[in-house]
């Protein structure tokens, strides 16, 4: 998680969470790395093992019931987790005027109901890219209503609470998206700009980003997230950014 997303969960001051995190990573609790702009934080989970076997037997003096409690709670955001009937799923691109499109159509279309999927942008265009329109269209999807939105509008009250938050353009990976309410999971899966590719290849790139998006989207689509636990569905879309893609149209 990035550091402004696990104050907001915890609600802290940065200040307060720059300490809190740098005596975690010297204990070697956290571990932390870089993706272009932005600084994660992760959980070493065998070192955390570790410190739990060590409290109960410590402070719970070998009674785990001692404990429950707190486990209960932490179990409790897992079961929410599964238990929810639709799956709000959020993608963010830069312009929001194709990739992320591209993603908010095919879920809705193709999600059989178990997902809702919206999308938005961290500097929105004014409108969809003609080109991505036409492979939308091609495709066989309804473009009425489908408009750039900028992530500013998921933060305000009344919002619809996300799931899951996915960025699918590095631009955006690497800007500081605000956190959002629900602590939802979120992966980057980095899709090419095909507004980038210029003359007669251009259509071909936006046909490519389409597929690669829809081929993430199918493995995304079969996973039984009703059943999967929250970290089990982390590492699950994390290795679905991290596969490579065919992007049959390129």
């Amino acid at each position: 998680m990035r550091p402004s997303e696990i104050a907001e969960a915890l609600d802290l001051k940065a200040n307060t969470l720059s300490v809190y995190v740098t005596t975690l990573t010297r204990a070697g609790i956290l571990t932390t790395w870089r993706e272009g702009r932005s600084v994660y934080y992760g959980i070493d989970l065998k070192r955390v093992g570790t410190l739990v076997d060590f409290l109960v037997n410590d402070c719970c003096r070998g009674r785990p019931e001692l404990c429950e409690p707190l486990a209960a709670r932490s179990l409790q955001r897992l079961a929410a987790h599964r238990d929810v009937g639709t799956r709000n799923v959020l993608f963010v691109c830069s312009g929001n005027s194709a990739r992320s499109q591209f993603a908010e159509a095919i879920l809705n279309r193709d999600g059989n109901g178990r997902f809702r999927a919206y999308s938005a942008g961290t500097k929105p265009n004014r409108r969809l890219n003609p080109e991505a329109v036409s492979v939308l269209t091609a495709h066989g999807h309804d473009t009425v209503g489908l408009k750039p939105k900028a992530i500013a509008s998921f933060e305000r009250p009344g919002a619809p609470v996300m799931d899951y938050v996915i960025t699918v353009c590095d631009q955006a990976a690497n800007e500081d998206c605000p956190p959002l309410p629900g602590l939802p999971l979120t992966a980057h899966w980095g899709i090419a700009r095909p507004s980038a590719v210029e003359g007669n290849d251009r259509a071909a790139a936006f046909a490519a980003a389409y597929d690669a998006i829809a081929e993430r989207l199918e493995r995304f689509m079969a996973l039984p997230v009703e059943t999967l636990n929250a970290l089990s569905l982390q590492n699950e879309l994390d290795a679905i950014g991290a596969a490579r893609v065919s992007g049959k149209g390129a």
